[in-house]
């Protein structure tokens, strides 16, 4: 049995990085969906770790998207609000990611974020299934 950590009561869930499975294929489920990601839209750290069954935090989430690999389209991940949460990585030019996603067609307010109603992607398998209505006879 482990030990708990000084200061948590052992019933306590960590609020990020407790992986059900090896870190590696946890990364591998983020990378893959954000490849499935189209252009002209995007999803949220908190919508992928849903997306993912919860296996990582949104933050977790965030550090698998740090380190992604070049043909993942990382600039369609965004935070809560709709906005660039990149701004504070010192390896990437402010705007960066504002100015990638304005490439793909998407608009930002003047606060910064943008319309997650309108460019917000749901993955097919998590759509509403719509019910088909059946004609009153």
């Amino acid at each position: 049995m482990k030990r708990p950590q000084p200061g948590r009561r052992p019933t306590e869930r960590r609020v990020h990085g407790d992986v059900q499975q090896d870190r590696g294929n946890a990364f591998d489920g983020v990378h893959a969906l954000v490849r499935r990601i189209p252009k002209g839209r995007v999803m949220t750290y908190g919508q992928i770790a849903t997306s993912i069954e919860n296996r990582l935090s949104a933050r977790a989430v965030g550090w698998a998207m740090n380190g992604c690999p070049e043909d993942v389209p990382w600039q369609r991940v965004v935070n809560a609000r709709g906005g660039c949460s990149t701004e504070r990585l010192p390896d990437l030019p402010g705007g960066l990611q504002q100015a990638m996603l304005e490439q793909e067609g998407v608009e930002f307010s003047g606060n910064g974020t943008l319309d997650l109603e309108r460019y917000r992607w749901l993955p097919p398998e998590e759509r509403p299934v719509r019910r088909k209505r059946t004609p009153r006879k």
